[in-house]
């Protein structure tokens, strides 16, 4: 069931509590007469840049179709570069924090195979 407050008043002296909030709703706004000084923001919207009456023609479209495209693959090496920078940084870093390379995938084959037994695969290859 919808809240009671919400509802507009069906008779005004129905209820003490919607004439208490009723009173505090101005006149005009509450009886719907707006007067032309009045000035209301959120009644007309205005944007800073109105849509063209026309369509541009031709060559304006493609001049600016090509425009767009080097903005983007401007954006985009930029992007690219920002990130390869960033990797290289974070891995001279780690390395620099570390003493060593940061990646354990790089691994020298020596230390690994010196801390662990030979299996039959790596003696079946010598």
């Amino acid at each position: 069931m919808p809240d009671p407050q919400n509802l507009p008043p069906s008779d005004p002296s129905s209820s003490s509590s919607s004439s208490s909030s009723s009173s505090k709703i101005p006149s005009e706004i509450k009886n719907g007469n707006t007067n032309g000084n009045a000035n209301f923001s959120a009644q007309k919207v205005r944007y800073p840049h109105p849509p063209d009456a026309a369509n541009p023609d031709q060559a304006t479209l493609r001049e600016q179709w090509r425009f767009a495209i080097r903005q983007y693959s401007r954006w985009y090496s930029h992007a690219w570069g920002t990130a390869i920078l960033a990797g290289l940084s974070f891995f001279a870093l780690g390395w620099i924090i570390k003493g060593a390379n940061p990646l354990p995938s790089f691994k020298n084959d020596d230390s690994s195979s010196a801390s662990s037994p030979p299996n039959d695969a790596n003696e079946s290859r010598r």
